[in-house]
């Protein structure tokens, strides 16, 4: 009968995770799972950096110059065969996403600007302790590298090494130890990551997650063993062997980092079971597999595929010019982690920053395992390769090496095509717009009436009392809205005015204590129904000098960045004020509530600007002559999921955004300062904060946001 405590360590640990997935599913998340998960993971991480400083000052300290110029030429080689073979199969990869039109709410992080990426102080330490205390590995290898080859010419190092490879022994059996511990901790990482998943987030990550799935297996289960066993004394299964419980202990962890030292402690024990292999080969491994980890290799390379993935599921277009990028410009920006790299990198491919958001999700769901999962595999079959090499066991097995190079690609080829197919009979439909017309308010309803159009024989009331007393003596506020103003105000699918701005004059007349009457109007009816005292207020107009010499506005709600709304396919002619700026064949459509007359003059020289009464006309055949249109960026995003083929950029150098206010009449102050400290009541409960992130952002709404919010207020 098979006893369980004597199953290999490799089993226990994927038995534990099932089971944790199991529990998770199943029960409540309790705080003690959490704290024994992070605890095992702190526990795995406390000896992992010391151990790879130690390994790179021992293993350098130990070589002679010679041995050690002759270790790096050969692994540069290696390293970019490794690189070349990863891309090509990241390339590849991208014939799987099936076609699809898509687009997204609005996004802050579309204008977030995004920290500088510094190669200087990611890898030079000014201070070495603090790279150790603040993790910044790169800093640490490089000065790990240095202190090994200062050590490599002194004469009575004999001594120094026998201290510190002592220290890296300790370090190596504390990680055994800790080991040990794996099928608890691993149980507790599963639960907690069954209990906390939310199903939803799913949705649209389904082509990225199955694709990445199928790439790690082939690079990280095929093609990366086979070629150890086509050039090594290593057998495919002696291979997949050595990587085996660090591969299963990095994807329940999500961690490589904290598995390293179990890497080189598996890869230097294969060596040394190798016949008559030199002891200064056996320390390749120490050497080799913490250079590794800050390497634009294995699981960091998936972030060029979630570039990809990023641009196919924009619709933007990709030429060859942006692939070639990718790779020259994209590859070196992974030698920092790819959460720094992944903005840069979908600013080559001209994608929105919002994908980035996305990321993250991917991230913490499966691909940060997957990634971890890759880069063992990696850093095994690397320093295997280096190592046989310079124990002269090298030898190239050309019939293998043949057939591989011919089945692999082409089992590659079959297997994204049939991703493909599959994909398209799943007819993943675009769901943005059903998203977005079936929206409704999420806080309780205001009793209201709606006119398609102003009343005739329109009498002046304006100076008979203010406003605040005509609204308690009707029993309704009356409120203007504008037609073609998404995401602002706009009917649902069940023909019920909401909207950002509609959820905000709800608020309004509840705290009034009123009923809405809603009249539908034109931008140019504003001033003269305000004036009258027919219309009360209305929904938001932009805070622009030409609409400030018309109507008293409140104080400002909320803001939006400019951007431009433009074809998919022209996204990249329009990322920088200049090159728009200085293009005379351009001509750019400006709705009317943002058309800035003097401001438009100064900056539209030679770029010809075309002022439009409504953003509905911008997407008619008779206005197909306007590239794009200048527009707010939360607006613009709105038309988007009506016309997915269409798409917002933010052109760089971000200019400051404009503010939302709602015009009043001009005269009544007391309805002015009314607003403006109901407003400021509204900004400091959050309440606006709520609208828009829902309206906006499309957030989702919790079933308690309702009751939570109104008590807020």
């Amino acid at each position: 009968m098979l006893n369980p405590l004597k199953l290999p360590l490799a089993a226990k640990i994927l038995i534990a995770m099932f089971l944790g997935l199991a529990f998770g599913s199943q029960y409540t998340m309790h705080t003690s799972i959490d704290s024994i998960a992070n605890g095992f993971v702190m526990l795995l991480q406390m000896t992992a950096l010391p151990y790879i400083a130690l390994a790179l000052i021992v293993g350098i300290g130990g070589l002679s110059p010679a041995k050690a110029k002759s270790t790096l030429r050969f692994s540069v080689l290696v390293l970019l065969g490794f690189i070349s073979i990863s891309v090509f199969f990241i390339l590849l990869t991208s014939i799987a996403f099936p076609d699809w039109e898509n687009a997204s709410f609005y996004s802050a992080s579309t204008i977030k600007p995004q920290p500088e990426f510094s190669f200087v102080e990611l890898f030079i330490p000014a201070n070495p302790f603090s790279a150790f205390a603040n993790g910044v590995i790169p800093a640490v290898v490089l000065f790990s590298l240095l202190v090994g080859v200062g050590l490599m010419t002194i004469k009575g190092k004999r001594h120094t090494l026998l201290v510190l490879t002592s220290l890296q022994t300790s370090l190596a059996n504390i990680a055994s130890l800790v080991m040990k511990l794996a099928p608890i901790g691993i149980f507790c990482i599963g639960y907690r990551a069954a209990a906390t998943l939310d199903p939803s987030l799913l949705e649209g990550l389904t082509v990225y997650i199955v694709t990445t799935v199928i790439l790690v297996i082939l690079l990280g289960f095929i093609i990366f063993p086979a070629t150890v066993a086509i050039i090594t004394p290593f057998s495919y299964r002696q291979t997949v062997n050595i990587c085996r419980v660090a591969m299963i202990t990095a994807f329940a962890t999500g961690s490589f980092f904290a598995v390293l030292p179990a890497i080189i402690e598996h890869t230097k024990k294969a060596l040394a079971e190798l016949e008559d292999c030199p002891s200064e080969v056996i320390k390749i491994p120490g050497i080799i597999v913490p250079i590794v980890f800050s390497l634009p290799v294995g699981g960091k390379l998936l972030a060029l595929l979630f570039t990809l993935f990023s641009a196919w599921l924009s619709g933007a277009y990709i030429s060859t010019d942006d692939y070639f990028n990718l790779i020259i410009f994209g590859v070196p920006q992974l030698f920092s982690n790819a959460t720094v790299a992944i903005p840069s990198l979908l600013e080559l491919f001209n994608v929105s920053s919002a994908m980035f958001e996305l990321f993250l999700v991917a991230e913490n769901l499966i691909i940060g395992r997957l990634s971890a999962l890759l880069s063992v595999s990696f850093a095994v079959c690397f320093p295997l390769i280096i190592a046989c090499h310079f124990a002269k066991r090298n030898q190239i097995k050309w019939r293998y090496l043949i057939r591989n190079s011919i089945v692999i690609p082409l089992i590659a080829i079959a297997s994204f095509m049939v991703l493909k197919v599959s994909f398209e009979q799943l007819s993943l439909q675009y769901q943005g717009y059903d998203k977005f017309i079936q929206r409704d308010l999420i806080f309780t309803t205001t009793p209201s009436r709606y006119l398609t159009e102003p009343e005739e024989n329109i009498s002046d009331t304006a100076s008979s009392s203010d406003v605040l007393t005509r609204i308690q003596q009707r029993g309704f506020i009356r409120v203007g809205y504008f037609r073609d103003d998404l995401p602002y105000s706009f009917h649902n699918d069940k023909g019920k005015l909401v909207g950002h701005d509609i959820e905000i004059i709800n608020l309004l007349a509840a705290d009034l204590n009123v009923d809405i009457e809603y009249v539908r109007i034109f931008h140019h009816q504003t001033k003269s129904l305000l004036a009258s005292g027919y219309l009360d207020i209305t929904t938001g107009i932009p805070v622009i000098p030409d609409n400030m010499k018309q109507f008293t506005l409140t104080k400002p709600y909320s803001t939006q960045p400019i951007a431009l709304l433009v074809k998919s396919e022209r996204r990249e002619e329009f990322t920088h004020w200049q090159k728009i700026l200085d293009n005379n064949k351009l001509i750019i459509g400006i709705p009317e509530t943002f058309f800035y007359k003097d401001k438009v003059q100064q900056s539209f020289v030679t770029t010809t600007a075309w002022e439009i009464s409504t953003p509905r006309l911008f997407f008619k055949e008779k206005y197909q002559h306007i590239d794009a249109m200048l527009f707010g960026a939360a607006a613009a995003s709105g038309w988007t999921l009506l016309h997915p083929d269409y798409t917002v950029v933010v052109p760089k150098p971000v200019r400051p955004p404009i503010f939302m206010a709602f015009p009043i009449n001009r005269y009544d102050h007391d309805f002015e300062q009314f607003m403006a400290n109901w407003i400021a009541m509204k900004k400091q409960n959050g309440t606006l904060s709520i609208i828009f992130d829902y309206w906006i952002e499309g957030k989702k709404a919790s079933p308690s946001m309702p009751i939570n919010a109104l008590d807020k207020h």
